[in-house]
Formats: C-alpha cells, sequence, structure tokens
C-alpha cells in the first residue's frame, strides 16, 4: 500500500493592497505584510508537503477570485475554500457558478467575527447549504467555543453539508479551560458529517507555548473523532503570532501517534476535501 501524501489543509496567502483584510492591522506586526507562496515553499519542502488547502482571509469574493487564480498557476495548491455571500438571494446560483472550478472546495463564512451568534441558525442560509451539499463543497467551521452549540444545530439540520470543524473550535488554551468546550466537541463528533481540523492551537496558546499545553486538547479531538476524521493544517502565516511553521509541525509530529499520522496529515484532506470533489 503507498504512503499517502502530505498535505497542509489550512493555510493562506495574502496581499495589503488589496484591501479587504479587515482584521489584519498593524497591531499584528509579525503577520502584517504581504504572504505568498514562495513564502510558504521552504516550509513544505522541509517537512515533505506537496499539497494545500488555500483558505480565504477575507469575506470577498474578490478574495475567492484572487485566490482560485493563485491556485491555477500553481500545482502545489490542491484547493482552495473560498467565499461568498451564503445569505443573497442569489446565493444558491452564484454557488453553482463558483463550484464550476474544480479548485474550488469549499466555502467559509467567517462566523467568529459576525455580531450575531446564532448567525449560523439563520432561515436564509438554507438554500446556500444545499447549494453547497449539491455541489460537494465543505463548510468550514470558523467558529469560537460559544458557537459550537449553534453548528451541532445547523449540523443536525444540514446531514448531508460537510462541516470541516476549523482550529478545533478555538479553545481558551492560555486559560487552561477544557470546560465547556470539552463537551461540546464531543457532541459535535458524534455527527457524522463534521470532521475536524487540527490547526490553529498554538495562536490559542500564545507565546511561550509548550507542547504539553497543546496535549490535553489534541488528546481530546483524538479521542472523540478519531485520525480518520482529524486532518492537520498549519494556519500560516497566522501561526506566526505564537511560534512558527515548522515549531507547531514538529509539536504535532510530537502529539500525533505514529499510527495516526497517515491520515492526520494527509489521507484525511484528501478524501474530505478533494476525493469529496472529485479531484486531486
Amino acid at each position: 500500500m503507498s504512503t499517502p501524501r502530505l498535505i497542509d489543509a489550512h493555510h493562506h496567502i495574502w496581499r495589503l493592497a488589496r484591501g479587504d483584510y479587515g482584521w489584519l492591522t498593524s497591531a499584528l506586526a509579525p503577520i502584517h505584510r504581504d504572504f505568498g507562496l514562495p513564502d510558504l515553499a521552504p516550509h513544505l519542502a522541509r517537512h515533505g508537503i506537496t499539497g494545500t488547502i488555500l483558505v480565504q482571509a477575507a469575506p470577498t469574493e474578490s478574495e475567492t477570485a484572487f485566490l482560485l487564480a493563485v491556485a491555477a498557476a500553481n500545482n502545489l495548491v490542491t484547493g482552495v475554500v473560498g467565499w461568498t455571500d451564503l445569505e443573497a438571494p442569489e446565493a444558491a446560483v452564484r454557488i453553482a457558478e463558483l463550484a464550476a472550478d474544480s479548485r474550488l472546495v469549499g466555502l467559509r463564512p467567517m462566523v467568529q467575527d459576525l455580531a450575531d451568534d446564532d448567525w449560523l441558525l439563520r432561515d436564509s442560509l438554507a438554500p446556500a447549504f444545499a447549494a453547497m451539499t449539491r455541489h460537494r463543497l465543505v463548510f468550514d467551521a470558523l467558529v469560537l467555543p460559544r458557537h459550537l452549540p449553534r453548528l451541532l444545530r445547523m449540523a443536525d439540520s444540514h446531514p448531508n453539508l460537510s462541516i470541516v470543524l476549523d482550529h478545533c473550535g478555538k479553545p481558551a488554551i492560555t486559560a487552561a479551560t477544557l470546560d465547556p468546550w470539552r463537551d461540546d466537541v464531543a457532541r459535535l463528533a458524534e455527527r457524522p458529517n463534521v470532521v475536524c481540523k487540527l490547526s490553529g492551537l498554538v495562536t490559542e496558546a500564545g507565546a511561550n507555548w509548550q507542547p504539553d499545553d497543546l496535549r490535553p486538547y489534541v488528546d481530546h479531538v483524538l479521542k472523540c473523532f478519531g485520525a480518520e476524521r482529524l486532518l492537520w493544517g498549519s494556519d500560516w502565516p497566522v501561526v506566526n503570532l505564537a511560534g512558527d511553521y515548522d515549531a507547531w509541525r514538529d509539536a504535532a509530529d510530537m502529539l500525533v501517534p505514529s499510527a495516526a499520522r497517515d491520515a492526520i496529515f494527509g489521507a484525511t484532506a484528501e478524501r474530505v476535501y478533494l476525493s469529496h470533489r472529485g479531484v486531486g
């Protein structure tokens, strides 16, 4: 049996001059500059990673077009998670148009930044969720712990929609808090249409984190989801706010059991994002 290729299932690129990254201010000095694939390439080569999922960082369709153009010019990017207005009256039509590009594998509203904590439960989203299901697009859930009960209800209402929980739901690692995140994640894991992305944890842990700070959270999602429903992502370059690509990858290598590595570091992403869409 061949070894699955290694995939970074979550990274970004950006050009500040595009002007639609409202969250990316000079206060975030380590990442407040342009980042492109040439900056990422040495990290990928060092770890033998040969495919990536490029994820939106701005809530605009121009961001989606930008990322798809980058993917079209570089075979290293195997899929794009973009953005469109899921509440727009024409959302279903627009999703169908975007899905015509096989490089688009998912869509991600930036739920963590929305004022309405119940946004995921709005009836106005139903046509978009149905269109995403029809076109085999993944819903990437960028949420905070308080959103997890709402995400659970959404998953139950749309059982055929493939959902990826970004960054393990952003647990409060700096406070060493497990509850109620722990129970909410366990309930989500009972839903077969939900998988979990092992990413973003170091920025939730803050500066000077150690692998043992992450261990309770990694162990919990491993227990709940199992290796076949976990996928690893760097969250580069955001990861630079609390370390760097290599430190997070090395920590993940230490925290993930050897028997789980093929799935978490490649095979799950291949199945969830690429085979699901018939690409890869």
